[in-house]
């Protein structure tokens, strides 16, 4: 019987742009004191499971994330360039509404397809999964038969998963949410070949779900 690989992907914590729903993907920015919480429930929660190696992206709030969850299991921490968030461009650190009143067109062009378009400067969905997949597929087929850490962004997870499963990633921001330090299970047969065991899950500290209102596109709100 073929071993499977299991990977624990991982949303990095919170950050104080995560509350001021500002696009922060290629910029560096810290974790959040909450965000730190978040990612401590999260450690002592996978504390016990087998974890033999943590790849995070390289941005600076996925690698503090990474940290603090390899010390339980006293692992170094791989860090690669393409598990990092997707890059907006000249909307970095912009509100969604700011975005909305400078740059009217890009932003109608990107949330009717943000999977093939980009804003000046930024990356498209195809973009990042182009660099992305490749690590995941290097871990699982590096990483035969054992857990794995895996750190990465909102959206780049989004991407993932819809690859992996055969979803239609053209919806990846509709239907499909990460929170802040949430765990995702992946079982892996082959490197191909996945299968979703836990999704988006945060009950290592929040109680429930958070409200899709507050973090999806318009289409969740308003229908179009």
């Amino acid at each position: 019987m073929t071993a499977t690989t299991r990977l624990f992907l991982v949303r990095h914590g919170a950050t104080q742009l995560t509350s001021e729903d500002r696009f922060s993907g290629a910029i560096g920015v810290d974790l959040s004191d909450e965000g730190r919480a978040q990612v401590r429930c999260l450690a002592e929660r996978l504390a016990h499971e087998p974890i033999r190696a943590v790849y995070t992206s390289s941005l600076s709030r996925a690698v503090e994330t990474a940290e603090l969850l390899a010390a339980p299991h006293r692992l170094p921490v791989d860090q690669r360039v393409g598990l990092a968030e997707i890059s907006h461009g000249r909307w970095e650190g912009l509100t969604r509404r700011e975005v909305e009143s400078r740059f009217p067109d890009e932003y109608r062009a990107w949330e009717t397809d943000p999977f093939t378009f980009a804003p000046e400067g930024g990356e498209s969905g195809v973009q990042v999964l182009a660099r992305a997949l490749p690590v995941v597929r290097e871990i699982v087929v590096r990483h035969r038969g054992e857990r794995v850490l895996v750190v990465s962004h909102k959206a780049t997870l989004r991407l993932l998963l819809s690859s992996l499963l055969g979803f239609d990633a053209r919806g990846y921001r509709d239907r499909l949410d990460q929170s802040p330090a949430c765990l995702n299970v992946v079982d892996f047969k082959d490197a191909v070949r996945a299968r979703l065991m836990l999704f988006n899950d945060v009950s290592h500290y929040a109680s429930e779900p958070r409200r899709p209102e507050d973090n999806l596109s318009k289409w969740w709100e308003h229908g179009t």
